[in-house]
């Protein structure tokens, strides 16, 4: 069985950062999938669930509502729980998106009040949500966002 391309990357070494995943391309469509690393894998814990769930929805509400809203597809966390995905439509680079991430990172920070979609008619799981870790895992993600920029895989293991 052929190994996915996600899994030929060096986990090892893999810090926070914006990371181009995958591009696909169907009938004329092509979709940019981008790797939002918040914490670091292997080396720090993963997000708690109930930060990376407000994150969830504090990101998609942002995309979703920004002057780029009709390039985005989706937005949602990784199952490892040390990032999420945003895939947009357009053959992007990670410096296309760099922008527009701090600005989602700002609004996170920013935000007060109750969480969007949080209710149980909207969410199916809506007791599980905690703003103020979801700001502390933000906070130091644009922090070093803007420290260093990372927007490149490190190695790739074959």
């Amino acid at each position: 069985m052929e190994k996915i391309a996600s899994f030929t990357i060096d986990h090892l070494a893999l810090r926070s950062g914006i990371y181009l995943s995958r591009r696909d391309s169907r009938g004329g469509v092509t979709v940019s999938t981008f790797d939002l690393r918040i914490t670091e894998p292997n080396r720090e814990p993963a997000a708690d669930i109930a930060a990376l769930h407000t994150i969830e929805h504090l990101g998609a509400t942002f995309l979703r509502g920004s002057e780029r809203k009709e390039e985005i597809v989706y937005f949602g966390p990784m199952g490892c729980r040390t990032g999420c995905y945003l895939l947009m439509f357009g053959s992007l680079q990670p410096q296309d998106v760099f922008e527009l991430v701090l600005r989602m990172c700002d609004f996170i920070l920013g935000f007060q009040g109750e969480i969007p979609g949080a209710k149980a008619a909207e969410c199916g799981n809506h007791l599980e949500h905690n703003l103020e870790m979801a700001k502390y895992y933000i906070r130091i993600y644009k922090e070093r966002l803007e420290k260093y920029g990372r927007t490149e895989y490190p190695g790739v293991n074959g």
